[in-house]
């Protein structure tokens, strides 16, 4: 009794008959078929800054790697401001008035195949030790005074002190501030001031910048005593004639010299 083919007998048969060309396939082994794509991106990103650190105000410029046909790119941070694409690939930004640090920089968009890219930066912000600005210098109400007389004093400056020094106020005059840079003082004309010029010592933040010439007379509030007029000679018209006499030189009528009885 013959046994029955199976269907993988047959096909070996036949593949066989044929001159063995054909690669035989078990009937009950899978067929792999075409996988899905469901990568985040096609290609890399990557995004430089043009400087590694920057001072609050500086602007910076960057530049983007990403694939062509890239849509909806992006690039922020904390750090900057006044974000602008200049073109496809790049743009610049303005660095804002952040606390001294390293901030991240990120840049976000779509692929071409519509997978979401993204890359990061670092940018380091720090503040520049910027100097002080200059008093402006002092500036006195008058630059002449007697003992007792007040002069107000002006010194424009940042500093958390000012104060003037001179012999002409008897030392040290201390200034008042009104928040906002200006400081103010009256300083009084010592009582015993010499008349002539003293110097002024201007001061802020403790150390001198600026000297001002200011002058003294050391007759103090007396009013001063204006010279008399000189004497004028008098018109003709108002000479007075006295009563008996004569304009001519001689003495007058009825006078006679007294005589000595010898």
């Amino acid at each position: 009794m013959r046994k029955a083919l199976t269907l993988s007998a047959i096909v070996l048969a036949s593949s066989m008959a044929l001159g063995g060309a054909t690669t035989a396939f078990a009937a009950d082994s899978p067929v792999a078929g075409p996988s899905a794509s469901t990568g985040t991106h096609t290609g890399t990103a990557s995004l430089k800054l043009s400087a590694s650190s920057a001072e609050p105000g500086a602007s910076v410029s960057f530049q983007m790697d990403v694939p062509d046909g890239s849509t909806h790119l992006s690039v922020s941070s904390k750090a900057l401001a006044d974000v602008k694409m200049t073109d496809g690939r790049g743009g610049t930004a303005k660095v804002t008035d952040v606390a001294d640090g390293t901030y991240g920089v990120s840049l976000t968009g779509t692929g071409p195949d519509g997978g979401k890219l993204q890359a990061t930066a670092q940018l380091t912000v720090k503040k520049g030790d910027k100097p002080a600005p200059k008093p402006s210098g002092v500036r006195l109400s008058t630059d002449f005074g007697r003992p007792g007389d007040k002069v107000v004093v002006t010194i424009k400056t940042d500093e958390k002190s000012a104060f003037v020094k001179s012999d002409a106020f008897g030392g040290q005059v201390d200034l008042k501030s009104d928040g906002h840079g200006t400081w103010t003082g009256t300083a009084v004309v010592a009582k015993n001031v010499k008349t002539g010029y003293y110097g002024v010592q201007a001061f802020a933040g403790g150390k001198q910048f600026d000297t001002v010439k200011f002058s003294t007379e050391a007759k103090g509030g007396a009013p001063d005593v204006k010279p008399q007029p000189k004497p004028q000679p008098l018109k003709p018209s108002e000479h007075k004639k006295p009563k008996g006499s004569v304009n001519t030189g001689e003495a007058p009528a009825g006078y006679a010299p007294e005589t000595s009885n010898a």
